[in-house]
């Protein structure tokens, strides 16, 4: 299977909920990829609950599941002790974002869509590596690469 995009909640919510800050940025983004989104079901679950848990946006994120759009990745039960050793590495990391970096080392040529670029910049995956990842520009500041909309 072949996986360029693992995407994070942060982007899901944004292309559902047009009053979302991130709404322009994760439109423009998800759009320009091309084939199905790769995830974790945490990552699905956190989105679905950000989105107002039995609500309308939810519903719209679980029938792109459903439909293929967006494809679940699973990464435990098997990669569990690897979730434990990243976040106790990192003490501020969730077990959604460990999922997404231990998708990103079984899948290292997948870049991570995300909205969280203080974390993304920190975690490793390999122990040292940096993960390739896609997020949007700070405020007052030109869009870099590895930070605007790229098609996929």
């Amino acid at each position: 299977m072949q996986v360029r995009t693992l995407v994070d909640a942060g982007p899901l919510i944004g292309w559902l909920n047009a009053s979302d800050q991130w709404h322009d940025w994760s439109v423009s983004v998800l759009s320009g990829v091309r084939g199905p989104l790769h995830t974790s079901e945490i990552i699905i679950g956190e989105a679905c609950w950000n989105l107002g848990g039995n609500s309308r946006p939810a519903h719209a994120l679980l029938t792109l599941v459903r439909k293929g759009a967006i494809h679940l990745l699973h990464p435990w039960p098997e990669h569990l002790e690897r979730t434990q050793e990243l976040m106790i590495k990192y003490p501020n990391m969730d077990a959604g974002d460990a999922s997404l970096v231990i998708l990103s080392e079984l899948f290292p040529q997948a870049a991570v869509i995300t909205t969280d670029q203080a974390d993304f910049t920190v975690y490793r995956r390999f122990r040292s590596q940096k993960i390739p990842a896609i997020y949007p520009a700070k405020e007052n500041e030109q869009p870099q690469k590895g930070r605007c909309a790229k098609r996929m």
